[in-house]
């Protein structure tokens, strides 16, 4: 959102060759980053002016300290002369940034290409997050000659060093029977998938991911269990699996996305679990028989590298896990909320790139959703708020606009960001929106009635979102049946706008199956 103190700023982007976006709402713009981030590789820039512009993004700038995204954060500020006098929309924006942010940077006109390197180092780095840097106004409009020193040379990869450890770890992995292989984000940021995908069929190790590391390997792949993090009932499938392991093998496993129940799941002195880390433990989620810091894809290459073996896993055992998930959420029902991710997931291309946002949706979808390649999932997993699906999406179209995007949300959701459909039509984004319609926040009215406290607070009215969406100048649908939810799909992929379909669910739909 453009404000008088970033005016400078922005035309210097623009001069750069850096493309604006217009949102409706500084949180929303966060997360298209994030989604041009995802498709792109490229760090996200997101752009505020001062006081209101700032505070707006907090939610984001968390979101993306916790969801390990790297996000440049730039914005508008008075001059200190001017502060000292004048307090009209000033606050203290590093403080305000500093808890939430790894870094909170001041510009100045001598240090500016050094600030903005030393900022984008510092987003890129081990665990990627966001980065603060704060412009006065005075200082946005200046010209500075470029100085020698202010380009970092990017450190070299660092893989375990040949001691007793790592020849202690080669020793259990070709011994290993019974081997379970944990993966996360970390593996994405560093590129692992093929050391990943060669663990798993050379050694015939079964894969769980966190939400995010869906598609590490091909959710097709027999081997391949899916995705866990959030769901009670598919803990119950998993956890008896990991702990009867004899083997713990932990590949870029960042806790940040797991549920409570996730705490401690083996004892590291009776169970041998060699973990691969970008950095070092100091989240106590866990402990690791052998924890070994660096570069996730080489120090998978340096454990398997002339290692021989392979599990006694039966395909019979791993079709018996998978078929107990897929038990728990009934894909196959004539009509709910599993029928609307089965449904696309059939009708949808292979390359789609899907969105979800925070909620007893998102569960459900997390766990069904099969992903054939890395970030092909976008969601908010460690933070978990709400609202980010459909700015998730809308950046993920901007940052390829050849792959289709399909949106799942919440109605209470989209009621948070209904305006970026606006910003969907203006930046030609045709992504397509599937709305779980039930009129509840449902989780929380699940976890109300576990606790035996009143319903309060989660149930509202419904909305015309099919109505509202052919307002706004897409497409829009209601659907409550398989048959009208695919033909409005078919419709969707061939349209130049984007699409809403708002799929009618009764309340309590999601009971006994997250």
């Amino acid at each position: 959102m453009p404000g008088g103190e970033v005016l400078a700023v922005m035309d210097g982007l623009d001069e750069a060759g850096m493309n604006f976006t217009l949102v409706k709402h500084e949180n929303s713009g966060g997360f298209m980053a994030e989604g041009v981030f995802h498709r792109t590789g490229a760090p996200g820039v997101l752009i505020a002016t001062l006081g209101p512009g700032v505070a707006n993004a907090t939610n984001v700038v968390a979101n993306a300290m916790q969801d390990r995204v790297p996000l440049l954060f730039i914005t508008g500020c008075v001059d200190d002369e001017q502060a000292a006098t004048y307090t009209h929309q000033v606050l203290d924006h590093a403080a305000l940034m500093r808890p939430i942010t790894k870094a909170s940077l001041r510009m100045t006109p001598g240090a500016a290409e050094a600030l903005v390197d030393k900022a984008i180092a510092i987003a890129t780095d081990d665990p990627p997050g966001p980065v603060h840097i704060d412009v006065p106004i005075s200082v946005a409009s200046q010209e500075v000659e470029a100085r020698a020193g202010t380009r970092r040379t990017p450190p070299a990869t660092t893989v375990p060093a040949h001691l007793n450890e790592l020849a202690q770890a080669r020793r259990w992995l070709a011994d290993a029977k019974r081997p379970i292989l944990i993966a996360g984000v970390e593996a994405l940021h560093h590129h692992a998938e093929d050391e990943i995908r060669r663990l798993v069929g050379e050694f015939h190790i079964p894969l769980i991911t966190t939400y995010k590391a869906k598609g590490l390997v091909d959710e097709r792949h027999e081997l391949a269990i899916g995705g866990a993090g959030l769901s009670p009932r598919a803990d119950h499938v998993l956890l008896p699996i990991v702990r009867d392991a004899d083997l713990i093998l932990l590949a870029g496993y960042d806790p940040i996305e797991m549920r409570a129940g996730w705490r401690n799941v083996w004892d590291d002195r009776q169970h041998r679990v060699i973990e691969f880390s970008a950095y070092p433990n100091t989240h106590y989620m866990h402990q690791a028989s052998h924890s070994f810091v660096g570069d996730i894809r080489h120090g998978l290459a340096a454990l398997r590298d002339g290692v021989g073996g392979a599990s006694e896993w039966t395909p019979e055992e791993i079709a018996q896990v998978k078929k107990e998930l897929s038990d728990i959420y009934r894909l196959e029902e004539p009509w709910g909320p599993a029928a609307i991710v089965d449904v696309a997931r059939r009708v949808l291309p292979p390359h789609t790139v899907a969105s979800v946002d925070s909620g007893a949706h998102r569960i459900l979808l997390s766990q069904t959703w099969m992903c054939y390649e890395p970030r092909s999932l976008l969601q908010s997993s460690g933070l978990c708020t709400m609202g980010c699906s459909l700015p998730l999406g809308i950046g993920a179209k901007l940052g390829d606009a050849s792959r289709p995007v399909a949106v799942f949300t919440g109605d209470a959701c989209l009621e948070m960001t209904l305006g970026e459909l606006a910003t969907a039509r203006d930046a030609k984004t045709p992504v397509i929106v599937f709305v779980f319609a039930d009129e509840s926040l449902s989780l929380i009215e699940i976890k109300q009635r576990a606790n035996g406290q009143p319903n309060l607070g989660v149930d509202f009215t419904g909305t015309d979102f099919a109505g509202v969406s052919r307002a706004l100048g897409g497409l829009g649908f209601d659907v409550s049946s398989r048959e009208e939810l695919a033909a409005a799909i078919e419709q969707s992929l061939d349209a130049e706008v984007f699409s809403v379909i708002s799929c009618r669910l009764p309340r309590r739909a999601y009971d006994g199956r997250i």
